[in-house]
C-alpha cells in the first residue's frame, strides 16, 4: 500500500478535519476584534494540519507493517498461506483475518473432499476393471476348450459370464449417478413383494446351479420408495447373500413392522461377518477378512445400497455371527422425512 493510497483510503478524515477547521476559522474571523486574527486563523490552520499529516503518516507507517506482508501474502505462490498471515493490530484486521481464515479452512476442506472422492473414484475403476476382466478372461477360455463343450453348454457358460459382466456394469452405472440422485427418482407406493421376485429371476441360474433354498414369508407389503432404485439395493443385498452362502444354503425373506416402521429382513446361513467387520460392511471397497479369501469383490454392493437407501429416506442394518448367518435389514419409516432426501 502506497502512501497516496492510505491517504485517499483516510479521505473521510480529512473531509471531516477540513469541515471542522472551516468551522473553527469562520467563529474566530466572525467573533474577533483585532487586526491579528488572520494571523492568528492562519497559524492555527497550519500548526492544525501539520499535527493531522503527522498523524496520518504515522498511521500509515504503523498499518504499512501489517499491509505490506498481506501483499506479499497475496502476490506470493506459496500453498501456506494461513502460516505467512501478518499479526493483526486492530479489531477489525482481526475480524477480516478470521473471516479469511474461515472461507480458506472451507475452501481446504472442499478441495480435500473433492480429492478424496477422486481418489476413491479410481480405485474403484482400477478394481472395476479387474473384476471385468475375470469373466471377459473366462470367456475366452471358454472358446479355447470349446470343442469338448456341447453348443448347450457352452451357451449356458457363456450367459454365466455375460450376466457378470452386467451385474458389473450396472454397479459402475449406479455408483456414477449416485451424486445426481435427486434428478431421477420418484417415490411412490411400491409392491415389494414383486421387486424381491423379480430379484430372484434375476439370479434364479445361481441360485439353481448352487442349489441354494429360498424362502419368502409374510402377506403381500407396499412402502413408500422408488421401485427402480429399491430393486437394485435389493438385488445388491441378495446377490451378496448368494455369493458369501455355501451349497445348498437358504436365503429366507420375512416383513415385519411396528408403529413407527415397516422391515424387510433378507436372512442366509452363509460364512457371516467377524465381529471386528460388522461395522465396516458398509464402507465403500471394504470386502473383510473372510470376504478376501473366500470371493473376490469389489467391495462396492454393500456401499451402494446403503447410499441409496438412505437417499430414498430408508435405513440398512445388519447382525451376523460368524459361520452361522447374515441378516440384512431395510428399514421403510412410516413417517417419511422428505427434507433428508
Amino acid at each position: 500500500m502506497s502512501f497516496f493510497e492510505y491517504i485517499k483510503d483516510k479521505h473521510y478524515f480529512w473531509v471531516f478535519y477540513l469541515i471542522i477547521m472551516t468551522f473553527v476559522s469562520l467563529i474566530m474571523f466572525l467573533g474577533g476584534n483585532h487586526q491579528e486574527i488572520g494571523s492568528i486563523i492562519l497559524y492555527i490552520n497550519i500548526s492544525c494540519f501539520f499535527f493531522a499529516l503527522l498523524y496520518t503518516t504515522i498511521g500509515y507507517f504503523y498499518r504499512k507493517r501489517f499491509f505490506q506482508p498481506l501483499t506479499e501474502v497475496i502476490e506470493s505462490q506459496h500453498e501456506e498461506i494461513l502460516a505467512m498471515l501478518p499479526k493483526a493490530q486492530t479489531y477489525q484486521q482481526k475480524q477480516f483475518l478470521d473471516l479469511f481464515k474461515k472461507i480458506y479452512q472451507n475452501y481446504t476442506n472442499e478441495l480435500q473432499t473433492l480429492y478424496d472422492e477422486k481418489r476413491e473414484h479410481q480405485e474403484f475403476i482400477i478394481s472395476w476393471i479387474h473384476e471385468v476382466k475375470i469373466p471377459i478372461a473366462a470367456s475366452r477360455l471358454l472358446i479355447e476348450n470349446s470343442d469338448d463343450m456341447s453348443t448347450e453348454l457352452l451357451a449356458d457358460k457363456f450367459e454365466d459370464e455375460l450376466n457378470k459382466i452386467d451385474n458389473y456394469i450396472e454397479q459402475a452405472l449406479y455408483y456414477s449417478r449416485i451424486d445426481s440422485f435427486s434428478k431421477d427418482y420418484f417415490i411412490t407406493e411400491v409392491h415389494v413383494n414383486q421387486i424381491i421376485k423379480n430379484s430372484v429371476k434375476k439370479y434364479a441360474k445361481l441360485f439353481i446351479s448352487k442349489g441354494i433354498h429360498f424362502y419368502m414369508e409374510g402377506k403381500e407389503q407396499f412402502v413408500q420408495s422408488d421401485s427402480k432404485w429399491l430393486g437394485f439395493v435389493i438385488d445388491q443385498i441378495i446377490a451378496n447373500s448368494l455369493k458369501y452362502t455355501d451349497e445348498n444354503g437358504k436365503i429366507a425373506i420375512k416383513f415385519d413392522e411396528d408403529s413407527k416402521e415397516k422391515r424387510l429382513i433378507i436372512e442366509d446361513n452363509g460364512i457371516g461377518i467377524k465381529p471386528e467387520d460388522i461395522n465396516r460392511v458398509f464402507e465403500r471397497g471394504f470386502t473383510g477378512s473372510i470376504g478376501r479369501s473366500y470371493a473376490k469383490s469389489t467391495g462396492i454392493g454393500l456401499y451402494l445400497a446403503k447410499q441409496l437407501a438412505n437417499k430414498l429416506g430408508h435405513d440398512i442394518t445388519i447382525e451376523s455371527e460368524e459361520h452361522k448367518f447374515t441378516k440384512v435389514i431395510i428399514h421403510f419409516p412410516k413417517m417419511r422425512n422428505y427434507y433428508n432426501l
